[in-house]
């Protein structure tokens, strides 16, 4: 049903703004911009996925709806949405696994600078049964046109999306059970918490209960966004230079990973970079 991750919408209060930070972090120009329904969007599409960066504009609800959110949680991740070859078959699963679908609706897009129009349908389950994460379905129309690099060593795809839980059977249920992911990895740590991976196309769902008080066991949350890069040095060379605080490479938990924390320039969300050995024939 589910046949990868589509995109993660992240809430920026200045859209200039958050394009000139992810266009620095991901060394990507913006592929797509767009204006309507009380929202200005900026999308930066990558090998796997989109990131889209989403700031109100105007008045009316919807906007006042984005101010809020903004005000009561700040800038950060919002939502995901997975995308799907039969939509119609997909909010019919849900609806069988008491999600609660809405309505699916018909949406379309066009891009300020081109003219250019994307469409697709979509769904989105309640947040009530996916433990308060703003899940999304969509299937789409045709492929959005690609994010081309703007300077070296630029990030290449998403590799994980990393949910919060204070519950992981539940978390384990909802993403496996009833989406329907391959759970790749259930490990737990005394330092890390535990650990669950989900594969969804070429990249991880991940949920983690981290050690300590203090999760909530009925809701979770979106955290943080790991990115795949080809040359974890350069790429850390790259931002160094330009003034992100970043940590030295070091080996990833993961076999064969080299890695690298972000430690600002990512609108407040934990981000991991993250360099893959090639394996062997």
């Amino acid at each position: 049903m589910i046949t990868g991750l589509d995109h993660v919408v992240i809430l920026v209060g200045d859209i200039e703004a958050g394009v000139a930070t992810y266009q620095l972090l991901l060394a990507r120009a913006p592929a797509w911009r767009s204006t309507g329904d009380g929202a200005e969007t900026v999308l930066f599409t990558l090998d796997n996925m989109t990131l889209e960066l989403m700031a109100p504009v105007g008045d009316g609800l919807a906007a006042d709806r984005i101010r809020a959110a903004l005000a009561e949680q700040g800038e950060g991740l919002a939502s995901i949405c997975f995308r799907t070859s039969d939509i119609a078959r997909m909010h019919r699963r849900l609806d069988r696994l008491m999600m609660n679908p809405e309505p699916i609706t018909d949406a379309e897009s066009r891009d300020t600078a081109t003219g250019a129009t994307l469409s697709w349908k979509r769904t989105r389950a309640s947040t009530k049964a996916t433990r308060g994460v703003r899940l999304f379905f969509l299937e789409l129309a045709g492929e959005r046109p690609r994010s081309a690099a703007s300077a070296q060593a630029p990030v290449v795809a998403i590799d994980h999306v990393v949910i919060s839980t204070g519950d992981p059977e539940r978390a384990a249920a909802l993403y496996g059970a009833r989406l329907g992911l391959d759970m790749a990895l259930d490990r737990s740590h005394p330092d890390w918490g535990r650990l669950m991976f989900f594969r969804c196309g070429d990249l991880i769902v991940e949920t983690v209960q981290r050690p300590g008080p203090g999760a909530d066991p009925a809701h979770d949350r979106l955290y943080g966004l790991s990115w795949r890069v080809a040359d974890a040095d350069a790429t850390r060379a790259r931002l160094a230079l330009a003034g992100l605080d970043v940590s030295d490479v070091r080996t990833g938990r993961q076999p064969g990973t080299r890695v690298l924390t972000v430690r600002s320039g990512t609108c407040g969300i934990p981000t991991l970079l993250v360099e893959r050995t090639p394996r062997a024939m």
